[in-house]
């Protein structure tokens, strides 16, 4: 799961960037870290592939129609009925008319059920955080800034969310609805077994901006709550949030990929890299491709991520590195 991410008694921000409206030397806060992100290859990378992937994710009829094949079109004629449907020609059938082969057995084209899939993984990841970003706030916020009991029953049930087998109980929440819209099922049930890392690190972080001077200053002169955690607590947390939200995505990817492979994810047609791994598990030997495919961009997505947010992190949050 997300690496806790703390912020620095140096870096945090004083009434003096408060009333500056987050301004440092003339620059804003967001222009200081997007200067730093700018100086990060690898973050940069990262950002160019997932800039990629969400635009492929949504063109992807575009990109199948300029195919010519849809994700669940069955294609009798590239396959071999003889040999027990493995795909004519070499490399499982790659070739101009399929650009990346096609499966056995059904001879569905493996570049639409790819594009698909990063269409249905991004979905329900990105998602999945939505949800526990914002329960993970909320609590988060409620148990650092009320404290008392309000803390030790929030503290509590995090406590008891993150000693879960959180896989198992989700395998069995699915399989117990069947028919339910299974993406949307997906982003719920990962959501909410995800919402105790974030509120924790936002708990955290929330305890000791409440001890700041400006959050002091502004009770002292008769701020309502509402006003102290929209106006001085949530825009000193948004980066935290952000960093953290970006190292949830790809795990959530990789969540949804494996309950995918264990056959309790998305619902066969609708393409999913994890239910591709799934069915090349018995073919890897024959067509390495049909298995290597999905594998990479699975890897690739989830480097990708994981790459941005520590450059997001880094940026965010430096570290004596003169910026």
């Amino acid at each position: 799961m997300a690496v806790p991410v703390g912020v620095p008694e140096r870096q945090a921000p004083g009434p003096t960037t408060a009333a500056a409206g987050g301004r440092v030397e003339g620059r804003s806060l967001p222009q200081m870290a997007w200067r730093r992100l700018r100086r990060d290859r690898a973050a940069m990378a990262g950002l160019g592939v997932v800039s990629a992937l969400v635009l492929i994710a949504i063109f992807a009829p575009v990109l199948t129609w300029l195919n010519g094949y849809s994700p669940t079109q069955f294609n009798p004629g590239a396959i071999d009925p003889a040999l027990g449907g493995v795909p004519k020609g070499p490399l499982g059938g790659i070739g101009a008319e399929h650009w990346l082969g096609v499966e056995p057995k059904s001879g569905r084209d493996i570049f639409s059920r790819l594009v698909y899939g990063a269409r249905v993984s991004l979905l329900i990841s990105v998602g999945a955080t939505g949800v526990a970003v914002v329960l993970g706030t909320v609590f988060g916020i409620v148990a650092g800034y009320v404290g008392g009991w309000a803390d030790a029953v929030i503290g509590r049930t995090m406590d008891v969310l993150l000693s879960f087998p959180s896989l198992i109980f989700m395998i069995a929440l699915v399989a117990m609805l069947p028919n339910a819209n299974r993406p949307l099922l997906l982003i719920v049930v990962i959501g909410f077994f995800g919402w105790s890392y974030v509120g924790r690190i936002v708990r955290g972080q929330t305890i000791s901006l409440a001890q700041r001077e400006f959050v002091e200053a502004a009770r002292a002169l008769g701020a309502s709550t509402r006003y102290i955690v929209f106006r001085e607590l949530l825009p000193n947390l948004a980066g935290p949030i952000l960093v953290v939200a970006t190292l949830t995505i790809p795990t959530y990817i990789a969540v949804e990929a494996a309950l995918s492979f264990l056959g309790v994810g998305v619902k066969p047609p609708t393409p999913s890299w994890g239910q591709m791994l799934s069915d090349a598990v018995d073919w890897y030997q024959v067509i390495p491709s049909y298995f290597v495919l999905p594998g990479l961009c699975l890897f690739i997505t989830v480097l990708s991520f994981n790459l941005l947010g520590d450059g997001l992190r880094d940026a965010i949050e430096p570290r004596g590195d003169g910026s």
